[in-house]
């Protein structure tokens, strides 16, 4: 890669390298970094004429130690405040709402990077997934793909800027690394323009480099204790599989890390395609016939995540034109989802305990009073349900085992999940093609306000608003949504 020096105004930026293997778009970003000029305000003299987001560098004919001229006005960089904190209660009304706002910064789309940039921001709104890329040091250690600790650090790296920075991030780092631990996000079109790519392929890659990496190790052991990837998003499944000519049964277990949703002409809601995607067809060696034969597959929830991950299955392969098609078709989803239907009757019959604790404590909420139940049966009942008579023994949290008023650790039994989510991310798709199209992620922030991140742009959103991505035409509609588990968390 040649080195060059870029002259802006009266500085110099000397040792700056140009990746020649990258469209000239992200060498922008690069200076965007140093300088603060979106590429986009960048006008930069190469050769007699102006560089071009897309040009060619071999046809440039830049060389090393060249020195550049960049003209561009930047971004105004944020002072340091000249009057002390002021509190959003004492600003005026119409002020209030953008400063309580608050929302991490956009991604700067590198050239058809709004696959990566949605899977990214998505991902960043588990804050338990945050705070272990930000312990993670782990060396890269014998016999390692020394790529998996560089495309961790990589992520690790970007979120610590996504969280600091107060202008879009370009994820040029990062984005360099994911192409070399996988190659299919480097494709290129005939004119060499990096293609659009899979947003659920890169949440499923990028996910599965974390969870080789994220677990914590003690310092006297070898062994991995607690996968971090397996404990936020692992789902539990029990299969039972029946041969459609025998009456042979069979059952397997499994850890999946997303639902899936099939999408057929009856599917006209979540809950009916997640009941479609837990059934299925294959074909299997039946040794009592000793042939292949028909199966029909059965699946159920055995153990639950605190975040669940459901991605709607809108595209297939076409053969007619060689690429993936898409289906279009509306299918409604909640803000709330409800999985106690999808889970085994042993996990049904876990859930139970939490599931009324939760319903008592909504209840008092809203004023209910609850009815008093005595006698010997009812008792009986609550003590086999593993519940308490009582709510003072019993608190309820709306995250994944943080107390919500409390910022001390204790030492507290496990939270119990109760089968009940909340949406807190939605990654969507607008167009035709799962690679064509634009990329856009919604997340849910602390402050219970929804950000729409269209790459470098967000955008404040209504809640309301957020359902509507259901499908039915060329507007964004959801392929992937991100649920947090309410659970119950007693004394």
């Amino acid at each position: 890669m040649p080195t060059v020096s870029v002259k802006w105004q009266k500085q110099v930026f000397t040792g700056v390298e140009i990746d020649t293997e990258q469209v000239p778009y992200v060498f922008k970003c690069q200076l965007y970094d140093l300088t603060g000029v979106p590429p986009e305000r960048q006008k930069i003299t190469v050769k007699g004429g102006l560089l071009k987001d897309d040009g060619d560098w071999e046809n440039l004919g830049v060389k090393e130690g060249q020195r550049l001229m960049l003209m561009g006005t930047a971004d105004e960089i944020p002072k340091a405040p000249e009057k002390g904190p002021v509190f959003i209660e004492d600003l005026p009304e119409d002020e209030q709402g953008t400063a309580a706002l608050g929302h991490t910064a956009g991604l700067v789309n590198l050239g058809n990077t709004c696959y990566m940039n949605s899977t990214v921001q998505c991902l960043h709104s588990v804050p338990e997934l945050r705070l272990a890329l930000k312990e993670y040091s782990a060396a890269v250690g014998t016999g390692i793909d020394p790529l998996l600790h560089t495309l961790t650090a990589a992520t690790r790296d970007l979120f610590g800027e996504l969280d600091k920075s107060l202008r879009p991030v370009a994820p040029i780092h990062f984005l360099t690394v994911l192409r070399k631990k996988y190659p299919q996000f480097a494709q290129q079109t005939n004119h060499g323009l990096y293609m659009q790519q899979d947003a659920e392929e890169c949440w499923t890659q990028l996910l599965y480099v974390l969870s080789q990496r994220l677990q914590s190790v003690p310092q006297d052991e070898e062994e991995a204790t607690n996968p971090v990837v397996k404990h936020l998003f692992g789902i539990e499944l029990k299969s039972f599989i029946k041969c459609a000519e025998s009456a042979e049964e069979s059952s397997e277990s499994e850890t999946v890390y997303t639902l899936k949703c099939h999408i057929s002409s009856e599917v006209n809601h979540l809950h009916e395609g997640l009941k479609q995607g837990l059934k299925s067809e294959l074909e299997k060696t039946s040794p009592i016939l000793g042939r292949s034969t028909l199966h029909v597959k059965e699946s159920h929830i055995n153990k639950l995540p605190p975040y669940l991950t459901v991605q709607f299955v809108r595209f297939f392969w076409k053969r007619e034109s060689n690429q993936k098609a898409k289906i279009l078709r509306k299918v409604g989803y909640p803000l709330v989802l409800d999985v106690f239907d999808f889970c085994t009757e042993e996990l049904r019959d876990k859930l139970k305990g939490p599931r009324k604790v939760y319903q008592e404590t909504e209840d008092a909420k809203v004023g209910l009073k609850k009815k008093e139940k005595e006698g010997a049966e009812g008792v009986k009942a609550l003590q086999n349900l593993g519940t308490s008579t009582s709510d003072e023994n019993v608190e309820m949290v709306d995250d994944a085992g943080q107390h919500p008023s409390s910022s001390e650790k204790v030492c507290a039994p496990e939270p119990e999940v109760t089968g009940i989510y909340d949406l807190v991310a939605v990654l969507t798709h607008k167009g035709r093609s799962a690679d064509s199209g634009h990329y856009v992620a919604w997340v849910k922030q602390d402050s219970g306000k929804w950000i729409e991140f269209d790459d470098e742009q967000p955008i404040l959103q209504k809640e309301e608003d957020i359902t509507k991505l259901s499908g039915g035409g060329d507007w964004h509609m959801a392929y992937i949504c991100l649920y947090k588990a309410r659970v119950a968390l007693p004394h």
